[in-house]
């Protein structure tokens, strides 16, 4: 693996590569880490690379490494960058045959995110979209549930992430992340529901196996002096016919990442929190609530592939980051040792969940400027 972005201060950089890391199958073996060669530089030796692999940009780096031999050249690249730097080195990579794993959402805007699309296509390579929460295994259950019809024709759909900690005008007192994910010029169109709205709208289509159609939207922006939305709810219709209610705001005082989902059909229902990831809860109409445990044997063949420790050992946040870096490796490995793998048991977020995400934030806005009702969910 070879990463752009990620260097000394960053964030996510650093939970990216300790996922990575944590199967033994994927090793860093070159970087970019910043568009300052310096700090590149040291934070690649902090690392333990060899100077001649840590690169100054993300364009030397991959004309250099499509340069070295095969069995030492990386094989994909890890694009941990902010919004507005996700499309060119990604688009650079697939054209010179390296396979892609890059943050969400995935590019800047939906017509960048349609090329890729097209790229990805013409090209064979594959593109993984870190999309955290479809990594969790008790998702996954929840997924294969609704998959088995266990919960007969879902009819609605609940999903919420409250987060508190841009509560304050924290862009304007020192704190980076707050600065370049609350600048339209860094982060794109959309605040809250570009940053965690694009997680409950997907985590609502990946469980349920619906897509969003049409949905009626409220974006607002409460601090005052902020340039992009802080909070927002929208209604949503799914072409399965279900109906939903997607809530994304970052102003919620207190709240740390509390994402949850409820899902209803004609049988029964489920809820799930990020906040307590390793339990699912099934609900019945005529016999008790079902608790669902990560670790035990009755779950599904895919949950049990992506459960790392034993029932009742805490799985979270990292595990579920390694989950799609680990289906991301077997696939690529088997594609190197000319095999098949398997995609139910070794699926991850793709380029067209890319797609669908940078369409959630265009409409999600135009809906909430709209003075329409309702408005069609276009790609």
């Amino acid at each position: 693996m070879g990463m752009i972005g990620g260097g000394k201060g960053a964030f996510i950089g650093a939970v990216h590569r300790k996922a990575a890391a944590m199967d033994g199958l994927i090793e860093l073996c070159s970087g970019a880490f910043s568009n300052n060669a310096e700090k590149s530089l040291a934070s690649g030796q902090e690392l333990g690379l060899a100077d001649s692999r840590i690169y100054p940009d993300f364009k030397t780096m991959i004309e250099k490494e499509k340069q070295l031999p095969e069995d030492q050249r990386m094989h994909f690249v890890s694009i941990v960058t902010p919004n507005f730097a996700h499309f060119e080195p990604a688009m650079l990579a697939l054209e010179n045959g390296f396979h892609v794993v890059i943050e969400k959402p995935m590019t800047f805007t939906l017509d960048e995110a349609k090329q890729l699309s097209a790229k990805v296509k013409e090209t064979g390579l594959l593109l993984c979209l870190t999309h955290t929460y479809a990594g969790y295994p008790m998702v996954k259950q929840a997924r294969y549930m609704v998959q088995q019809g266990m919960l007969g024709k879902i009819r609605k759909v609940y999903v919420e992430y409250p987060q508190g900690w841009l509560s304050q005008l924290s862009e304007k007192e020192g704190n980076q992340q707050a600065a370049w994910r609350t600048d339209p010029s860094k982060s794109g169109k959309a605040g809250a529901m570009g940053d965690i709205g694009t997680h409950a709208a997907h985590l609502a289509e990946y469980i349920t196996g619906q897509k969003i159609t049409r949905l009626s939207a409220d974006i607002q922006t409460i601090v005052p002096g902020r340039q992009l939305d802080d909070d927002g709810a929208a209604l949503l219709r799914f072409d399965g016919g279900a109906s939903g209610v997607l809530i994304a705001t970052q102003v919620a005082t207190g709240e740390e990442n509390n994402l949850s989902i409820r899902v209803y059909g004609e049988k029964g229902g489920l809820s799930w929190h990020q906040m307590e990831p390793n339990t699912l809860e099934i609900l019945w109409q005529d016999k008790p609530k079902e608790i669902y445990r990560a670790g035990q044997g009755y779950l599904s063949p895919v949950a049990l592939h992506n459960c790392r420790t034993p029932a009742g050992h805490p799985e979270g946040y990292i595990e579920a980051f390694a989950n799609l870096y680990r289906n991301f490796a077997l696939s690529l490995q088997a594609r190197l040792d000319h095999q098949q793998a398997d995609p139910e048991l070794l699926e991850f977020p793709d380029v067209q969940d890319g797609v669908r995400g940078m369409a959630f934030i265009d409409n999600v806005i135009a809906s909430g400027k709209s003075a329409e009702k309702w408005t069609d969910f276009t790609i």
